[in-house]
């Protein structure tokens, strides 16, 4: 399989490459990204034949946004396809607006280093949803945003504010915001991005979702959506992007460093992860290798989306990517018990 090939949204009727880029490490997760290592990656992953770019208002406070609109709208507009999200507006005090208290952070937050000076603003209403399409397409500057993902809801990220947030999308019109727009041709789809595949469930009982974002519930170190999640997805016929495949570097990591979910890996992920890379090294497959491609060996996951700070980090990624993993790899982490079977 290349980066380049292309699968077709099944509800969207529009084709994505297998491998997209995601942009959030270049708005300075965990360390400062130079601009110049940023808009490297960006060119480096367009070189490879990526040409779906994922971003988000969140990523560096909207830098990313910035990022990404610089670079595509020098490129042919029906060349490529972009996705944002929806849910935070960014905002700052002025008069006649006061920001409401910051929230706590949650465990999924890990801020930003070369953020902008701004402050996010959860808000999932009618009319939030819509500024914040007007804002990202202005941010970015194009003239079209493809997918729109609600971002972040779920109880993980606003504990017991997640009723409230929740109410927001559904009798507060924000589904009803996202309908619209891909009613009127300014989107060609719409669902969620969010690190909970159970509250993906459950939005698929209030709105017709097209495509979601899944970060980190299927991946070597987390099955925890193939049993239930992955076939309820396949069934409905929503696209599934999944993201996190390295769940936050642990399963890319060639430092000391080892990150599981945004935070320091504890021992047993560490353990497993080491042991994972054994099982790959018998069949001399990188441990990476194997974990940006295991997602697409089920029928629910469409394309994988992939993050990079430097033009070589997408450059190894797609190596690895592209590597041949011979069906014997998967027969083995499955009988050792590392992997689930699944049709």
């Amino acid at each position: 399989m290349r980066a380049s090939d292309k699968r077709r949204l099944k509800r969207s009727g529009i084709d994505l490459t297998v491998l997209g880029l995601g942009t959030a490490p270049l708005g300075g997760l965990y360390a400062p990204v130079p601009t110049a290592d940023a808009r490297g990656a960006i060119a480096a992953a367009w070189d490879r034949g990526i040409r779906y770019f994922d971003t988000a208002p969140m990523y560096g406070l909207g830098r990313c946004e910035h990022l990404a609109g610089e670079f595509l709208r020098d490129q042919d507009a029906d060349s490529f396809r972009i996705s944002t999200k929806v849910g935070r507006l960014m905002s700052f005090d002025r008069p006649g607006r006061t920001l409401p208290p910051e929230p706590p952070k949650n465990e999924f937050d890990s801020g930003w280093h070369n953020g902008l000076p701004f402050r996010e603003v959860f808000d999932y209403t009618y009319d939030a949803i819509l500024r914040s399409y007007d804002d990202s397409r202005q941010r970015t500057g194009l003239g079209r945003l493809d997918i729109l993902f609600v971002h972040d809801i779920g109880r993980v990220t606003h504990g017991e504010r997640h009723d409230h947030h929740w109410g927001q999308l559904t009798t507060g019109g924000g589904f009803r915001a996202l309908t619209e727009l891909k009613a009127a041709g300014l989107i060609a789809g719409f669902g969620l991005g969010v690190n909970e595949w159970e509250v993906i469930r459950d939005a698929m009982q209030e709105a017709d979702l097209d495509v979601s974002m899944l970060a980190g519930r299927f991946s070597l170190l987390d099955d925890s959506s193939v049993e239930t999640f992955l076939p309820l997805a396949r069934e409905r016929e929503m696209d599934l992007v999944i993201a996190g495949v390295f769940n936050s570097g642990i399963l890319a990591s060639t430092s000391g460093r080892k990150k599981f979910n945004y935070v320091d890996a504890p021992a047993e992920v560490i353990a497993k992860a080491e042991k994972l890379g054994e099982v790959c090294a018998r069949f001399g497959v990188p441990l990476p290798a194997a974990a940006v491609q295991y997602p697409l060996r089920h029928p629910a996951a469409t394309v994988v989306a992939v993050g990079a700070k430097t033009a070589a980090q997408i450059n190894t990624t797609v190596d690895w990517f592209e590597t041949p993993i011979p069906d014997e790899l998967w027969a083995a982490l499955e009988a050792e018990g590392l992997i689930p079977r699944f049709a």
